[in-house]
């Protein structure tokens, strides 16, 4: 029993970690390895202990649910639209205190459940319902990984959080679902709202808390008090949360919420201002729905409906074909949408996507809205058929898994993709060197390999429709500097599948030069941190493939590579881990981390407690929240300019 509440302790800390903090400190086998042991230990005596993480597994299906009268009365929110909507909030807050606190949060989009504890003991979880009465889901909840089964608490507490999955898990999710989900809204509601335990362990579901409902012991003074307790007792919480004496705070608050939300990997509709002292909310009461201390500013939605004209093929650099929805133009999260993504003809039919019907669409992170699933299928709606011939090339298609490839190296938008990826700023760096460009160069010259470009005759391109000499010096001149690149670049320009911008760093730094990178073996490639069999693989598979090797010889002659220095570079950065996040006002965010590479630094992707140092430009977003809920330090520009010039 003593080695069962070691491993319990132990385990319960691994995943506090891993599903609280985003911040795991052991690998997924060193922690499996420890559970197997518990699993074993418990069989052998027969014994669970109450907070063992084995119980959080799905059990066996529920025949219904269970009613379950809430303890206090869970409240909904009044909304605000706009600005004099919420002038009429801070007006009758301000009619009972001369000097208002206010605490402004992200409004998650998901399903309010209410956690109930006695004792310091997790005994039930509810939806809210109507408030009054809601739904016993203990045996869903259970499965669910983010929240403490004990806490330092004694008598009765309720705490109250937003069920939610993260679109990233619901798009890793509907690769494989028989039937897809069409959000993430949607999906937390049908895992929670399940009567089988066990479909809710497979959608991961999560709950960021954020109140405390009722207790029978404690008294709370503040909503940034009951945060604290939260936070303290092991519960999932947002970092995200400002505390403002006024509106121009909370505005600016709001408008930070607005502009970082589409980075965050969980669905939200607004921001939610609370009145933070809550003497002054019981002064404030409550009306027969809302109390009168807080609201909610819910922002521009960012999905909806519209019908679907017509889905096109495009070819990208892999040959993969793409299917892109032509829908009837609506207004979405500010803009006019007339296309809208797919991932792939199994994409495509697992949502079930006719022509002519209505279909639920995304927009996030300022790019083409994705097509997220069916709403409508009416009589007249008609069938997607699967090309067999390239539209553009009329090449036989080959079919691999769920995905179309157009196997023709020459086809026009493989090439011109390969082309423009090449001369990108993250590649090659040819500024000029547009798409656009590359059809050009293609219909006119023939240009089809990456070599290619530094055979190009000046005479001839000055004298292309759009080319004058100003800017066909400057392209030139931009691709005799790409003749001198850095290793990373170079790695990155030639297009290997799944290798992006981090992981060609990666990969330049680990190995130096090209003659490394080309012998190495597939395990010497996986040992690389951060990279994984499958882009091991392709890396290995691109270095094999003799077309390639042909054009990287040509490139070759042409480009020289600049070789990694790999001997420890000392300055003001040095043993300093850093993330950059934000907008920075004098500097691009590559030049700044190539800077403080310089001065001895490690740039890191993401926040963790690994992370020493954060440089935050303005409207930095979560990011800067996460370091400063792990007490990391942060610069700005100006204190980063200073240590620059040391």
């Amino acid at each position: 029993m003593d080695r069962m509440r070691e491993l319990v302790d132990i385990l319960n800390k691994y995943a506090y970690e891993y599903y609280v903090l985003d911040d795991p400190t052991v690998s997924d086998g060193e922690y499996d390895k420890l559970y197997d042991e518990l699993v074993r230990l418990e069989k052998d005596t027969g014994e669970v202990l109450f907070d063992s993480p084995t119980r959080r597994v799905g059990g066996e299906p529920l025949s219904a649910f269970k009613k379950h009268t809430h303890i206090e009365r869970l409240y909904s929110l009044d909304k605000a639209t706009n600005e004099e909507e919420l002038d009429a909030f801070f007006k009758r807050v301000e009619k009972e205190t001369d000097t208002p606190k206010y605490t402004v949060e992200y409004k998650f989009d998901g399903l309010t459940v209410c956690l109930t504890y006695e004792d310091g003991k997790f005994i039930r979880a509810t939806t809210r319902g109507n408030g009054v009465v809601g739904e016993d889901v203990t045996s869903q909840v259970m499965t669910v990984k983010s929240f403490p089964f004990t806490i330092d608490h004694k008598g009765v507490i309720e705490v109250q959080g937003e069920a939610v999955i993260r679109l990233s898990v619901l798009d890793e999710y509907n690769k494989t679902a028989a039937e897809p989900l069409k959000n993430a809204r949607n999906a937390v509601a049908g895992a929670i709202r399940n009567l089988d335990p066990k479909v809710t362990e497979k959608r991961r579901v999560e709950i960021m808390f954020y109140n405390v409902n009722y207790s029978s012991t404690v008294v709370f003074a503040s909503q940034t008090e009951c945060v604290e307790f939260l936070r303290k007792n092991g519960f999932k919480v947002h970092p995200f949360l400002r505390i403002c004496k006024d509106k121009a705070c909370v505005m600016s608050a709001i408008k930070e919420i607005e502009n970082n939300r589409k980075s965050l990997d969980i669905l939200t509709d607004g921001a939610v201002v609370k009145v933070d002292d809550f003497s002054l909310r019981k002064k404030l009461g409550f009306t027969d729905k809302f109390p009168r201390w807080a609201i909610a500013f819910k922002f521009e939605a960012e999905e909806i409906t519209t019908v679907l004209k017509d889905v096109v093929w495009q070819v990208g650099r892999t040959g993969k074909l793409t299917p892109l929805g032509i829908v009837s133009p609506v207004e979405l999260a500010g803009a006019t949408v007339s296309k809208a993504t797919l991932n792939n003809f199994g994409d495509l039919q697992r949502k079930k996507i006719m022509i002519g019907a209505r279909v639920l669409i995304r927009r996030s992170n300022e790019v083409i809205p994705e097509i997220l699933g069916t709403t409508e299928i009416t009589p007249d709606c008609k069938e997607v058929v699967k090309p067999d011939t390239c539209p553009y090339c009329g090449s036989k298609l080959v079919e691999t898994g769920a995905n179309l490839f157009c196997p023709n190296l020459d086809c026009r938008p493989r090439v011109v993709a390969k082309l423009a990826n090449f001369a990108c700023k993250n590649g090659m760096n040819i500024d000029g060197f547009s798409a656009m460009t590359a059809g050009l160069l293609y219909d006119e010259f023939g240009t089809r390999n990456l070599a290619d470009i530094y055979f190009l005759d000046r005479e001839k391109v000055e004298k292309l429709d759009g080319f004058k000499k100003q800017k066909t010096d400057n392209l030139f001149n931009a691709i005799e500097a790409s003749k001198t690149v850095e290793f990373s670049n170079f790695i990155f320009a030639l297009g290997i599948d799944n290798v992006g911008k981090k992981t060609a760093n990666d990969l330049a730094k680990t190995f130096g030069d090209i003659d490394a990178l080309k012998s190495a073996t597939v395990e010497q490639l996986s040992a690389v941190p951060d990279i994984g069999e499958i882009i091991a693989q392709c890396v290995y598979d691109f270095f094999r493939d003799d077309n390639n090797l042909s054009e990287l010889d040509k490139l070759l002659s042409f480009v020289r590579i600049s070789k990694v220095d790999k001997t420890a570079v000392h300055g003001v950065f040095s043993g300093e881990k850093v993330v950059l996040t934000g907008t920075l006002t004098n500097y691009k965010r590559d030049d700044a981390a190539k800077i403080i590479e310089s001065l001895g630094g490690e740039i890191m992707s993401g926040v963790s407690k690994n992370t020493t140092l954060v440089l935050a430009g303005e409207n930095a977003g979560s990011k800067l929240d996460k370091a400063r809920a792990f007490g990391i330090k942060i610069i700005d520009e100006n204190e980063f300019e200073n240590l620059i010039k040391v």
